[in-house]
């Protein structure tokens, strides 16, 4: 069994830009809401660790994930366990690109394993609404990028 949440938002900037953002680990204090902590490399295998805000202006608290696979510029996954190991979650962040100008961002989480159903509705709206909130902020800071790369003399 499986059950997902996810957000997903148009980019007015290039893949590059908001992979740029993803991929800059040590900035993500300085816009992300729901990750303010992020510390690891990007490599199969290798952990991660983070701090995990799920209810707006919430405490944070700590996560230690697996990365799952990545993608130079199309994704990033990381793996967590829940109760008791009998549910896996794979967070993802993921770039599609549209145009040379434009992208999709999507994160979210799919949760997978024969506990799946006791990962309550309510945990999951609050996902959903922190996933949100990360999205929009890697959609203002890519955009923000871009705009300040366009407005700059070359």
């Amino acid at each position: 069994m499986q059950r997902a949440v996810e957000f997903r938002t148009g980019v007015q900037a290039p893949a590059e830009i908001v992979w740029e953002v993803v991929s800059d680990f040590a900035s993500w204090k300085d816009w992300n809401p729901v990750h303010p902590r992020m510390e690891g490399e990007m490599r199969i295998g290798t952990p991660l660790r983070f701090d995990l805000v799920v209810v707006e202006n919430g405490a944070p608290v700590a996560v230690e994930a697996v990365v799952q696979d990545w993608v130079p510029y199309e994704q990033l996954h990381w793996r967590t366990k829940r109760l008791k190991g009998f549910v896996t979650a794979i967070r993802y962040l993921e770039i599609e690109k549209m145009s040379d100008v434009g992208s999709t961002f999507s994160n979210g989480e799919l949760f997978m394993g024969p506990l799946v159903r006791f990962v309550p509705r309510d945990e999951r709206r609050r996902l959903k609404a922190a996933f949100t909130r990360m999205g929009e902020a890697v959609k203002a800071r890519a955009e923000a990028l871009w705009s300040e790369r366009q407005s700059s003399p070359t």
